[in-house]
């Protein structure tokens, strides 16, 4: 078994189909397909069902997928020490749902001062992106609600974060202290885009059940907290948003949930198995900056449903 077979075969799951796939390897399609057949004689499986119009993965080849992703993650990472040794920076990959949140910020500044050396590269990916770029390889470490992530996903928990609405400036609601959970079946709520954050749309979703009510869902969907406030500020929609949004949007105000108070989990993501130094040092500044912050200390301990 080669590596290269390998790379075609995770490119071929990626483009299911063996023109494009050939393309993206700079060989030539009867190439390509010959490399297969020698990797499922290898194997002694089939791995990819295959006609004239249509190429999927068989189960033997999805399973078989993760391994090689795996390989070839881990076959890149061991280039990039070896590179690292001869005076090339070392490089930390980091996965972050949106720029208005400040947890991430906030740990990658405790990293940042303990390795000056380290070159951080930010990646905007909704959950279920990181998971997948952990897992093969192209992000080290992520952040999010891990309640869905996949068994060769790690994760630490490190902050339970407030759950508040945002609101219109002028709204009703924004003279209050607390807004109760129940009167959010009054207004049309905006979800995040599905792809990137379903885990906490379900969260927000089960929330409104809990209290006894289906929330009016706004049709519209955006990609960042930035386009959420702007409709906000319209009047639009509410849009739930844990305390650790940057939340000095013009034309609205964040309040906190209550009745009951809710908090939503942030975790730090890795691939499971993935013991490298820099991984090690998010995974230790997210604990120590939880624990200097009381990110953990939940001042109403009734709401330990809601954190789940």
């Amino acid at each position: 078994m080669e590596l290269r077979q390998l790379r075609y075969f995770v490119t071929l799951s990626e483009e299911l189909h063996f023109g494009r796939a050939a393309a993206r390897q700079h060989i030539v399609q009867s190439a390509l397909s010959q490399q297969l057949q020698r990797l499922e004689r290898e194997v002694g499986v089939r791995l990819v069902e295959r006609s004239t119009h249509h190429v999927e993965l068989t189960a033997a080849g999805a399973l078989f997928l993760v391994e090689a992703r795996g390989i070839l993650a881990r076959v890149d990472r061991a280039a990039a020490i070896a590179r690292s040794a001869v005076g090339s920076a070392p490089a930390l990959r980091v996965g972050i749902i949106d720029a208005g949140y400040d947890s991430m910020p906030q740990i990658l500044h405790e990293v940042q001062a303990r390795h000056p050396e380290l070159v951080i590269h930010q990646v905007e990916a909704g959950v279920p992106d990181q998971y997948r770029e952990l897992i093969d390889g192209r992000l080290d470490v992520g952040i999010g609600r891990a309640t869905l992530a996949p068994p060769e996903v790690a994760s630490q928990l490190f902050r339970h974060d407030p759950l508040g609405a945002m609101v219109p400036s002028i709204h009703r609601f924004a003279g209050m202290d607390g807004i109760p959970v129940a009167v959010l079946a009054e207004e049309p709520l905006l979800l995040a885009e599905e792809a990137r954050a379903p885990e906490f749309n379900q969260f927000t979703v089960e929330l409104c059940r809990a209290a006894g009510f289906t929330p009016t869902v706004y049709e519209g969907t955006v990609e960042s907290v930035r386009a959420a406030a702007d409709l906000v500020a319209q009047g639009r929609c509410l849009y739930c948003v844990p305390a650790s949004c940057i939340s000095a949007h013009r034309g609205t105000i964040w309040r906190p949930l209550t009745e009951p108070v809710s908090y939503s989990p942030w975790s730090v993501l890795w691939r499971a198995g993935n013991d490298s130094p820099h991984v090690r040092a998010v995974v230790d500044c997210a604990r120590t900056m939880s624990e200097r912050l009381r990110w953990l200390v939940t001042p109403d301990r009734t709401a330990d449903a809601a954190r789940t």
